[in-house]
């Protein structure tokens, strides 16, 4: 779902209930959840994870204020183009404690344009993974699987995502990471458009990791969930589980290949990917 659409399909957030000699409250309004983000992201100034306050903070909740943190990027004037699937990778899953993936939306102003280096003003402590991106052709139905995604897939790319978390250290939670629209941030898309016939099995898509030329990671596409087509898969049906799709025309980025690297003043990385080619961003 892209632009006014999306909107009208935004949850109005609910208020929360104060928890009696915990000291602590056990539910948080998502609204001041998303208020919170919003400041952070304004401001440039991160926050605690409001799990660490809120223990009972659901992924349900975290995704209503998820609507309302991203509703704030459509009043200025910003749209949807499509969503992000993070945590794919059962590794980073564990390393975080979070047991499932999640998803988040990109929108038209994190696109960046070739050439463009990356806004590190605009950003807190950003990082950067590259992934393997698709735009779909057309809408994929529900209950989604593999073989129904793959005919929709118009064209394939080579993506590095800039995510960006508006929490303090690494200690969030998955409804944390949820809330904040899973870090989305900035996206580079290759230069170059393959399709799913060109590009044989998607799995076996390498690509190699370099910071300024020398390799920090390399993986293949089986390490998005086993096959990026199933990040769509997952991320349709999640979706659709809340009321929610994705439209023909949407981009979607399946999830990161390698763990991701820090951008600084001075960082170069680049992503070269068999067949798609190379995607880069500097700062």
């Amino acid at each position: 779902m892209t632009g006014d659409g999306y909107r009208d399909e935004l949850v109005s957030a609910g208020m929360g209930m104060v928890s009696p000699g915990r000291g602590y409250r056990a539910v948080i309004d998502p609204r001041q959840v998303a208020d919170a983000l919003i400041a952070a992201e304004r401001k440039r100034t991160p926050i605690a994870p409001f799990s660490d306050t809120y223990p009972f903070l659901d992924a349900d909740r975290a995704y209503r204020a998820q609507h309302l943190f991203l509703e704030d990027h459509l009043d200025q004037g910003d749209r949807v183009i499509g969503a992000k699937v993070g945590m794919t990778s059962r590794v980073k899953r564990m390393m975080l404690g979070v047991n499932q993936p999640v998803s988040g939306w990109l929108t038209a102003s994190m696109v960046l344009a070739h050439g463009q280096p990356v806004p590190l003003e605009q950003l807190i402590h950003p990082q950067a993974e590259p992934e393997i991106a698709v735009l779909l052709g057309k809408e994929v139905s529900h209950p989604a699987t593999i073989e129904g995604v793959l005919p929709a897939i118009e064209a394939v790319f080579a993506a590095i995502e800039v995510i960006d978390s508006r929490f303090e250290g690494f200690r969030y939670r998955l409804p944390d990471v949820v809330a904040d629209n899973v870090g989305a941030a900035k996206v580079a898309l290759g230069p170059r458009a393959c399709t799913v016939a060109e590009l044989g099995d998607l799995r076996l898509i390498g690509c190699v990791f370099r910071a300024r030329g020398e390799v920090i990671g390399t993986a293949a596409g089986a390490a998005v969930m086993g096959h990026p087509a199933a990040a769509v898969a997952w991320l349709v049906n999640s979706l659709a589980a809340r009321g929610k799709r994705l439209s023909a025309g949407s981009i979607v980025l399946t999830g990161g290949l390698t763990a991701p690297a820090a951008l600084r003043r001075g960082s170069a990385l680049t992503a070269e990917f068999d067949q798609l080619g190379s995607v880069e961003v500097y700062a």
